[in-house]
């Protein structure tokens, strides 16, 4: 068996299909960061436990999970209220369960709008560390998420969790990533050496995914780049409207980066 963390913040409207979706689950924890809405209280509805902690980042929620909580269970998985388990992806987890010649798994989300898989918009599979040992597993900050610790051992996981990225809509989903937005750049100004060509042409594909974010922030006019690489060169096209109606936003979201980074350029000056 395994255990599921799940952050959340007002969060009533997402969190009863994510509990759901954890099924046979014996250790449910919701880590909550100060909801004003009935978050908490669907959570231990549900025989959720529920435990408090303001937030700082994702990496700091989850690193605090990871330490003071005491899971039942060795193997966490780490969700999002707007993410779900599948019954595939249960039963992995379950087998891999066993292992102790990693630290933890990357999962490939299957992301989601108004309902629709859109998997080359999204970059699918966009590789994230969500099934990890307790407490020694490691998460770092990396923009507005997180990544695993350079030093842990890493496999694979076969099936995918979903992530509905529309369930509040284009202006949750814009205000959401004006935030974001500064953490990225403040992210990128700190880390802007650390990019290296030859991780372009690598071998690896998660590897080069990440390279390809750092140096794009050398490019000019990245708002309409962005949609382009999304929307043309990733076959966001083959995902209908919803894959166009989503690369317009990644490109709005570009302009919020480039927005913040010219800021703190300023200021910088």
């Amino acid at each position: 068996m395994f255990s599921v963390l799940i952050l959340t913040l007002n969060e009533e409207r997402n969190l009863p299909r994510c509990l759901a979706s954890a099924g046979d689950c014996d250790d449910i924890v919701v880590l909550d960061s100060g909801s004003a809405d009935r978050t908490t209280e669907i959570a231990r509805a549900a025989g959720a436990r529920v435990c408090a902690r303001p937030f700082d980042t994702f990496a700091g929620q989850r690193n605090h999970a990871q330490r003071e909580i005491a899971f039942r269970h060795r193997w966490v998985f780490h969700l999002d209220a707007d993410e779900q388990l599948t019954p595939e992806l249960r039963a992995e987890c379950r087998a891999m369960a066993a292992r102790s010649d990693v630290d933890g798994f990357f999962v490939a989300p299957r992301m989601l709008w108004g309902g629709q898989w859109i998997p080359h918009c999204t970059d699918f599979p966009a590789w994230q560390a969500r099934f990890v040992r307790a407490p020694e597993f490691q998460f770092v900050d990396v923009g507005h998420g997180q990544r695993e610790a350079p030093h842990l051992r890493m496999d694979r996981l076969k099936a995918s969790y979903l992530h509905d990225l529309s369930g509040g809509g284009d202006a949750e989903w814009l205000e959401k990533h004006r935030r974001y937005a500064r953490t990225e750049a403040l992210q990128h100004l700190a880390t802007r050496e650390n990019f290296r060509w030859r991780d372009l042409m690598g071998p690896d594909r998660l590897q080069r995914r990440r390279a390809l974010k750092r140096f794009s922030y050398a490019l000019p006019a990245r708002p309409a780049l962005r949609f382009m690489y999304q929307y043309f060169l990733r076959g966001g096209l083959l995902d209908g409207r919803a894959g166009l109606h989503y690369c317009r936003l990644l490109a709005r979201y570009e302009a919020f980066t480039t927005a913040e980074l010219q800021k703190l350029r300023a200021v910088a000056r």
